[in-house]
């Protein structure tokens, strides 16, 4: 039975996806979460973290928009943990990712791109263990394998910028679209949109499936990832790409 109590309240966080040019092609930067990590304990995720209240005063002391504040947050925590220094202008508006669950704590995640300023990382070892850059389809691939852990927001961003040979690119397309949001619901194994059940996978606005009439699709549309098993299943109507990037 669903439950009548709220959800928790949101808090904002930001992650960056730093890409370069590769030898074989686009490559994105993947940071190792500790295994004692309370949070994406294992997984390989994009640098970045919450918003902090510093974040949020300008130059000159007036609050920020939290668009901006997301900004401010992705430049500090990308050096904090990787060491690259970044300029709020170098950063690309990708996505935004809300769960849409009762869960402990909500964070709505800005997903911002940029080109990084070099190869070299330094790991902050408090944070995450090791680093890679990779093709997205090789860490797909590892995911698929069952020997790289990934969230359903990195899985999805992952599988978008591997339509891209080049930084430029991706970039370029990034800057030509609307960030699309990504308001996640979680599916029921017999598919229904729920707040509550066993999860097979998460549900967007554009899918049959999504709780909110104004926003879902008519019949048979899907807008979805399957994560029943692996390998994970993404679901577009809509074509290969979705909105975003």
């Amino acid at each position: 039975m669903d439950s009548d109590e709220p959800l928790a309240p949101l808090e904002d966080a930001c992650t960056v996806v730093l890409l370069r040019d590769g030898a074989a092609g686009l490559e994105v930067l993947l940071l190792e979460r500790p295994r004692t990590s309370r949070a994406f304990a294992c997984a390989w995720v994009f640098p970045g973290g919450k918003v902090d209240p510093e974040d949020r005063i300008g130059h000159d002391g007036a609050r920020l928009p939290d668009d901006l504040a997301a900004l401010a947050a992705g430049v500090r925590e990308v050096a904090e943990e990787t060491g690259q220094l970044l300029a709020p202008e170098d950063l690309i508006r990708l996505s935004q990712w809300t769960p849409m669950q009762r869960i402990p704590r909500r964070f709505r995640t800005w997903f911002l791109v940029a080109q990084a300023p070099s190869s070299a990382v330094a790991v902050n070892p408090g944070e995450h263990e090791s680093f890679a850059w990779l093709p997205p389809a090789e860490a797909l691939g590892r995911h698929e394998r069952g020997t790289m852990v990934l969230a359903p927001p990195t899985w999805v961003t992952l599988r978008q910028l591997g339509g891209f040979a080049t930084v430029a690119q991706a970039l370029g397309h990034a800057a030509a679209g609307a960030p699309f949001s990504y308001n996640s619901h979680l599916l029921r194994h017999d598919g229904v949109a729920s707040l509550a059940g066993t999860r097979s996978g998460v549900v967007w606005a554009g899918d049959e499936a999504y709780p909110d009439p104004a926003e879902a699709g008519p019949a048979g549309a899907r807008h979805r990832l399957d994560m029943t098993s692996l390998p994970w299943i993404f679901e577009h109507s809509g074509g290969s790409v979705p909105p975003g990037i």
